[in-house]
């Protein structure tokens, strides 16, 4: 005799759904002996009252639901194996029958045992049916989303019961059905539209990422920021679920012309910019080959500015790669380094050389100031040397210049005076000069006298006015010639 079906047992045949949602059928109920083969069992008596409670049971009362957001209700069904007689009997020949709605109905022959045992039999698997049915109310109202496979297993329990092979109260089991299957549709039709409501919100953030990465694919220059981005979106636009295949291939589409924009103008960014470093590379290692050949120049001013120059040719030709950059501006910079440190050390003989040209000169000065201006002649002898020997001792540092060139010149104009208070002193024509302002004068003078002897006292003043103006001339002529 089959014993009754594991919880588990019939979960797994009801609930033998696959991803897409289709269900396995529910196992066959067992097969009954044949009468030629089953031996000839005495048929139970039923118990009257059984009998007539069997033969017209009260229907269950239909699911009512219950508050607001509560589980509806299924009317329970009773064991049968704890009293199989009250749904069912076993007649003489063997005859297994169970009571229904509509009255009696044979469900199979019993040959093996007695009434008891044949009813025992049909009664659990009964129970069987039960425990399926029950399986699935607790599936439904567990809120796990399987409406639609379970409204399939109910469905195709509520038929397999019209002739099920059974004994035990079918019709309450029929209307436990009927509660299960309308509740599983409307399950059915809750879980459509938030799968709807869910499929719709999963549209919407696939398109949020889509304007994401169209709009980082046309205008970003962030490139490692947008590739990172890009990475990020793709692990959530694999978390977004629930939309049909046809839709979402539409939108993937749309996503993946975004990402290969964003890859051909990143690609071309970079195609670019590496076509700029290697001409940069290029342009820099000129400039290193020019300032390694001005290394040993010894044009201090000119090099130097030229140095200046290629520094700002260097930062105008742009940026290589880091290690070829840093090498190459080594050798610019030692370059250049080399050329500042030989120029440091030349000016620094240089400063040396002409400080020591600044105490002779000091010395040559001092002498210059004791030349003897009496004798003209020697003076000017003296003055020669002086400014011979002065071109041949050398510069002097910078910041003297000005002063030892001021200090010879006040030299020089001693000199060159004392020759011209010579040479007017021994010129005719200042002498003659000289003679005739003198002559002028006494001639004012006399005219002077005469008037005021006369009593003309405005020719007088005039006179005197006249004779005082050439007395200046005369001065300034005798002091030129002294």
């Amino acid at each position: 005799m089959s014993g009754p079906m594991t919880d588990e047992q019939a979960a797994e045949a009801v609930d033998g759904a696959r991803p897409d949602g289709a269900t396995e059928a529910a196992p066959e109920a067992v097969t009954v002996t044949s009468p030629e083969v089953a031996q000839a069992v005495p048929q139970a008596t039923p118990d009257v009252a059984h009998t007539d409670a069997a033969a017209h049971p009260a229907p269950p009362a239909a699911p009512t639901p219950g508050p607001s957001g509560s589980a509806p209700a299924f009317p329970s069904v009773p064991s049968a194996a704890a009293d199989p007689a009250r749904w069912g009997r076993v007649d003489d020949d063997g005859t297994v029958w169970v009571t229904t709605a509509d009255g009696e109905r044979a469900v199979g022959s019993w040959q093996a045992g007695d009434a008891v045992e044949g009813l025992a039999h049909f009664a659990v698997r009964f129970d069987d049916l039960r425990t399926e049915v029950d399986l699935l109310v607790r599936r439904l109202t567990g809120g796990r989303g399987e409406a639609r496979a379970i409204l399939r297993s109910a469905t195709t329990l509520r038929e397999k019961l019209v002739d099920a092979a059974v004994v035990g109260d079918v019709v309450g089991l029929g209307h436990r059905l009927d509660a299960v299957v309308a509740a599983a549709e409307g399950a059915e039709e809750t879980e459509r539209a938030a799968r709807a409501g869910a499929r719709d919100d999963a549209v919407a953030r696939k398109e949020a990422l889509i304007a994401e990465a169209e709009t980082l694919a046309e205008e970003t220059t962030r490139w490692k920021h947008a590739g990172d981005r890009f990475q990020a979106m793709i692990e959530e636009w694999k978390a977004v679920k629930g939309i049909d295949r046809k839709t979402d291939d539409a939108l993937w589409k749309r996503f993946s012309r975004a990402r290969e924009t964003f890859a051909r103008r990143r690609g071309a960014h970079f195609a670019e910019l590496d076509r700029a470093r290697t001409a940069a590379k290029a342009r820099k290692e000129d400039l290193v080959v020019e300032a390694e050949s001005l290394t040993e120049s010894t044009d201090w001013g000119p090099t130097a500015g030229r140095y200046k120059e290629l520094m700002a040719e260097w930062k105008a030709a742009g940026r290589t790669s880091k290690d070829a950059d840093d090498a190459l501006w080594a050798r610019f910079r030692g370059a250049q380094d080399a050329f500042f440190s030989r120029r440091s050390e030349a000016f620094s003989a240089r400063d040396a050389e002409f400080t020591d040209n600044a105490r002779a000169k000091e010395a040559l000065l001092a002498e210059a100031g004791r030349i003897d201006l009496s004798d003209v002649d020697a003076a000017r002898t003296a003055l020669r040397e002086v400014q011979e020997r002065w071109d041949a001792i050398g510069k002097v540092p910078r910041e003297r210049v000005r002063e030892f060139s001021a200090r010879l010149k006040e030299v020089e104009d001693r000199v060159r005076a004392a020759v011209d208070r010579r040479w007017q002193a021994a010129d005719p024509e200042t002498e003659a000069r000289v003679g005739q302002f003198r002559a002028r004068v006494e001639q004012f003078e006399a005219q002077a006298a005469k008037a005021h002897a006369a009593g003309d006292r405005r020719r007088a003043q005039e006179a005197e006015r006249q004779a005082a103006q050439w007395r200046e001339w005369l001065a300034a002529a005798e002091d030129a010639t002294r």
